[in-house]
């Protein structure tokens, strides 16, 4: 059983290639996700998508903004039987502003349950930031949640750590299963204990293999003398403020202070979240050497693999990486979801999320 896949904000291809990666084999029938087509706005992120997941199928991705974009044109590339879309966090985000559903970005979620609309698929996968549960006091949380289902959709949403399931870094994000109400396939949260046993460790994930120096992606940052004298002072796993540093390289910062800058790395821990963003001490900074990382560092900790090749400015692939979901904690969740349909049993646990739905929302 074949499943084509469509994407809205496909981002880099942290779905994209978790979907092509998984397979369920059950006696001579195998159970896989097919690249149907894919849309983003930006047009370094949809190059990257497009000559790592469909290169032989570049036109099936479209560069456009949502807002502009007719779903009968993406209908024309082909039809789809599942939906993915980890739909903008800026506004949900727990770094900056939180303006949630009356921000930029946030009522963009509306054109995915749109979509679920026009399309039906059997299954969607939708993709947000953990801070999208406390939006409004959860109140936002829960429209969102009324929203996706309210087309006919039983939905199992969980807050996924997925250090837990075997990526090398604390990254915690919201995913949402929703199978059509007609479909008699139940999906439960897979557990975390086959990946307990995991060297999950930063120093791991980026030594071993080790990156040759000509490895795509793989830029060393020009540093300032000022940045590698204050890293000088920096041990790992402490960041710029509760370091030991002379008075010359503290920072003069008022208000709220990110543990995040100039934070180095715990070689003996997964590495803390990558972001997108960049400048004023927020590359991630290598646990001995005073350096920022390079991309591909960043690249693995995100879990892609070194032959994924991210297009565009190192500014512009940075922000690929950090906005990107790991593709091997994705491919946990959508193998999982792959059993479901070949009706294979596997260790699952709770969705720790059961709170924010109603009698309304199905789980």
């Amino acid at each position: 059983m074949n499943f084509r896949l469509g994407e809205l904000f496909c981002g880099p291809g942290g779905i994209g290639l978790a979907a092509k990666n998984a397979v369920v084999v059950k006696g001579d029938l195998d159970f896989t996700i097919d690249h149907a087509w894919a849309t983003d706005y930006d047009k370094d992120t949809c190059l990257t998508f497009s000559e790592n997941i469909c290169p032989k199928n570049t036109k099936s991705v479209l560069c456009k903004d949502i807002r502009k974009l007719k779903f009968s044109t993406l209908k024309k590339i082909s039809e789809v039987d599942a939906l993915a879309f980890g739909f903008p966090c800026n506004d949900f985000s727990g770094v900056g502003e939180q303006k949630g559903i009356d921000g930029t970005y946030g009522p963009l979620y509306s054109y995915c349950v749109e979509a679920l609309k026009y399309f039906k698929p059997k299954w969607f996968l939708a993709e947000n930031v953990g801070g999208l549960r406390n939006a409004n006091e959860g109140n936002t949380f829960k429209i969102i949640l009324e929203d996706l289902s309210k087309y006919g959709y039983k939905i199992v949403p969980h807050l996924y750590k997925f250090d837990q399931y075997g990526v090398p870094q604390t990254r915690h994000r919201i995913i949402i299963i929703g199978i059509r109400h007609d479909i008699d396939v139940d999906y439960k949260v897979p557990s975390t204990e086959p990946f307990s046993n995991l060297d999950i460790t930063c120093k791991n994930a980026i030594e071993n293999p080790p990156i040759l120096e000509d490895f795509p992606n793989h830029v060393y940052t020009n540093q300032s003398k000022t940045v590698i004298e204050r890293l000088k002072h920096i041990k790992p796993g402490e960041n710029a403020f509760n370091a030991n540093l002379p008075d010359n390289l503290k920072l003069n910062i008022n208000g709220a202070k990110i543990s995040q800058i100039y934070k180095r790395l715990d070689p003996n821990k997964p590495a803390y979240t990558i972001t997108g963003s960049g400048g004023g001490g927020t590359h991630v900074y290598h646990w001995s050497e005073n350096r920022a990382l390079t991309n591909r560092e960043r690249a693995r900790l995100q879990t892609f693999p070194d032959d994924f090749i991210f297009k565009g400015s190192k500014e512009s692939i940075r922000k690929q990486i950090g906005m990107a979901v790991p593709p091997k904690g994705v491919q946990v969740v959508l193998e999982s979801l792959l059993k479901s349909f070949a009706n294979i049993e596997y260790p699952s646990i709770l969705s720790n999320m059961s709170e924010y739905l109603d009698s309304e929302v199905s789980v």
